[in-house]
């Protein structure tokens, strides 16, 4: 599974960076198409394809949290780290690789708290990398520190069985 981010330009060719136009280009692991993800929409991306779910990978600030993370049908696994931060660096491609492994299920959403100091002052951030899940807009977990990937995977089923009842991860059944 490869993931690129590319913006878009608007109609007058000038590079546009908001929600709206943020679009990351994602290989399907089923087909092996390439597809374009935006940052924000409605249900789950697909493959245009196949049909297959697709991760979804996203990046948001200050600016553009709420359309991308809180207005997501998904739940949302917050990744709050910044650039300077070694845990962070090392935990990112586990996030991802959990993101891939529940593709139609979770979206990640990626903020960089040095570029967002809103959003770190409202989650009252003090140590990176910070992981939320958001369900609904509403926080149903929260987790510092890196973890490898299956731990993640692991504390992303366990908490999105609490926030729902006691449902399997595997099937999302009672």
């Amino acid at each position: 599974m490869s993931t690129s981010q590319e913006g878009r330009a608007d109609s007058g060719g000038r590079h546009t960076g908001g929600a709206q136009t943020s679009v990351r280009t994602v290989t399907c692991a089923n087909c092996g198409r390439t597809n374009r993800v935006p940052a924000a929409a409605q249900g789950s991306p697909r493959c245009g394809n196949c049909r297959a779910p697709l991760p979804w990978i996203a990046e948001a600030g200050d600016a553009d949290f709420r359309e991308v993370a809180e207005q997501a049908s998904l739940p949302v696994l917050v990744d709050l780290w910044a650039t300077w931060c070694g845990p962070c660096r090392m935990v990112s491609p586990a996030l991802e690789q959990v993101a891939e492994r529940l593709a139609g299920r979770i979206k990640l959403v990626k903020v960089d708290i040095d570029k967002s100091p809103g959003l770190a002052r409202r989650f009252e951030v003090q140590a990176v990398p910070t992981l939320l899940i958001l369900d609904q807009g509403r926080q149903v977990a929260r987790q510092t520190g890196a973890a490898p990937a299956n731990a993640l995977r692991q504390w992303v089923d366990e908490s999105l069985s609490a926030a729902h009842g006691s449902v399997d991860p595997a099937s999302g059944r009672p």
